[in-house]
């Protein structure tokens, strides 16, 4: 169904909430979500980093092995570079938008128009939400029957009705059925088991925000932050601002953060460890997908890393 929600993503922290729904208690306090990133499924081709090559039909709709760090990425930009040139990119890359009950929606699929002469003379993109769990607690995942609550509300009509991945609903009127899903795939990583070469490799870095970092946080008992160290910026002032909320039953707060996609210097001297930290996230409200970052070699010619770093305006 379509979702009203956030137009960028489903945040970790509806992710959450909504497992609370379906795990028991024991297993859900263990449990942190990230952002979750629409993908549309697609036809696309690996980037040069990723581990594997080639062309991959409707590569969106499914989730290729990861042996990589730079693999865990594919599908968590919004700009959906792995897209291929050939295809209507500018039109593959924004969700369709339909209004329901006099609001705006993301829809579930979009449906574009062919030429005359085509097969076929419309095109059906379906999307997909990108996510991924990580727990506290080795033995949680990956999640099986065993780990639902004793009466989940689920959707009968799905094949994986009886996984807790199944079913889960995001964003407004869930009681009409919007933001409803169906599980397409998992998969379970070993993060200190992939391959870091690249990064083991490198002599300078970059930084990029997966999703935003919480500086700021009307949230009881947050602790408000500023900039890290290991970041290099020479002005903050030049940093992109956004004002982000979460959700606690019917209280809102809300939070000051460096937008994602904000690109800044490294000047840490443990890019593998920062960028195992990045992929659990750092700072604030990590447990809800914020503080989300990727760790990216650049040639050691500081020109070089200076046009890679972005420097936007402020803005909330």
């Amino acid at each position: 169904m379509d979702y009203l929600g956030h137009p960028y993503y489903v945040s970790g922290n509806a992710i959450y909430h909504a497992f609370g729904m379906q795990l028991e208690h024991d297993v859900h306090q263990h449990i942190t979500a990230s952002h979750g990133m629409f993908v549309p499924g697609q036809f696309g081709t690996f980037p040069e980093e990723h581990s594997q090559s080639g062309i991959r039909p409707y590569m969106g709709s499914s989730l290729p092995d990861v042996e990589r760090y730079d693999d865990l990425f594919l599908f968590r930009h919004p700009d959906h570079p792995w897209l291929l040139d050939t295809r209507p990119r500018d039109g593959l890359n924004a969700h369709d938008i339909r209004f329901q009950s006099g609001m705006p929606a993301l829809a579930h699929e979009t449906i574009m128009g062919r030429p005359d002469d085509a097969r076929k003379q419309q095109q059906t993109t379906r999307w997909y939400v990108n996510a991924y769990l990580h727990a506290d607690d080795p033995d949680v995942l990956p999640l099986g029957e065993d780990s639902v609550a004793a009466s989940p509300p689920r959707n009968r009509w799905s094949v994986n009705a009886d996984h807790p991945l199944d079913g889960l609903q995001f964003g407004g009127k869930r009681n009409y059925g919007y933001g409803t899903t169906m599980l397409k795939d998992t998969q379970v990583v070993d993060l200190e088991a992939l391959d870091y070469s690249r990064l083991e490799d490198g002599e300078a870095f970059i930084l990029e925000l997966v999703t935003p970092f919480v500086l700021r946080s009307e949230y009881p008992k947050a602790n408000n932050v500023d900039v890290p160290w290991w970041w290099s910026v020479d002005d903050e002032a030049q940093l992109r601002y956004r004002l982000e909320k979460v959700i606690e039953g019917g209280d809102v707060y809300e939070l000051e953060t460096v937008d994602h996609g904000v690109v800044v210097g490294y000047d840490g001297d443990r890019p593998v460890e920062t960028a195992m930290s990045g992929l659990t996230r750092v700072g604030n409200h990590s447990k809800y997908g914020f503080g989300e970052l990727r760790v990216k070699p650049v040639t050691p010619d500081e020109t070089n890393v200076n046009k890679q770093i972005e420097k936007p305006k402020s803005e909330h």
